[in-house]
């Protein structure tokens, strides 16, 4: 132990003590002696200058994070919006293809002293163009004629005696349709049963 009456040894160990001190990386550490020690040359952060800059970097986060809000809710509501406006005009391109076919009708319907060859073939022409109009969609006809009933796609109206093999669609009394691979109307069908029953 030191004695204070020898004020050479203890600037000696002071000395020593910082020169450990650079030596080891500790944080916060530094070599002036009148830091470690006390002394009048401290340097204290300035609290009140941390507390504004953190204050500062709040509101900045908090704005960014109003305005990522925001962002998001409109996004929200432009999809929102985009699903509403695919629901209500999904059909727009096929009711412009329709509109044609009607166009037809009323043009038939128009022709005075018409002859009923006249109406046929004015008929044949507009199914032609529904027809054009249904396969450019994708809606096909379901006529199982001959085909092993399909529950899936059929509805059976009557069990008839036939010579065809069980559950084969006898008559089609009503087409179905497909859009795409999807039964929008089942085709009306009756089918042969059993011989043993």
């Amino acid at each position: 132990m030191q004695s204070p009456e020898n004020p050479q040894n203890a600037e000696t160990s002071q000395a020593g003590a910082a020169e450990n001190l650079e030596g080891m990386n500790i944080p916060g550490a530094t070599s002036d002696p009148t830091i470690q020690t006390g002394g009048v040359g401290i340097a204290q952060p300035n609290l009140e200058q941390l507390l504004k800059e953190a204050e500062i970097k709040a509101a900045e986060h908090h704005d960014a994070w109003i305005r990522a809000k925001a962002e998001t809710e409109n996004i929200r509501k432009r999809a929102q919006s985009d699903v509403a406006n695919a629901h209500k005009y999904a059909v727009e391109n096929f009711s412009t293809e329709l509109v044609t076919v009607m166009d037809s009708l009323e043009a038939a319907l128009a022709v005075e002293n018409a002859t009923v060859e006249n109406y046929k073939n004015g008929m044949e022409l507009t199914q032609k163009q529904l027809a054009n109009v249904f396969e450019k969609f994708s809606i096909k006809a379901i006529d199982p004629k001959g085909e092993k009933f399909d529950p899936h796609q059929h509805q059976a109206m009557c069990m008839v005696d036939s010579e065809s093999p069980p559950n084969t669609v006898v008559q089609v009394m009503q087409k179905g349709y497909k859009l795409h691979e999807r039964v929008i109307r089942p085709a009306l069908v009756s089918v042969s049963k059993s011989k043993d029953t």
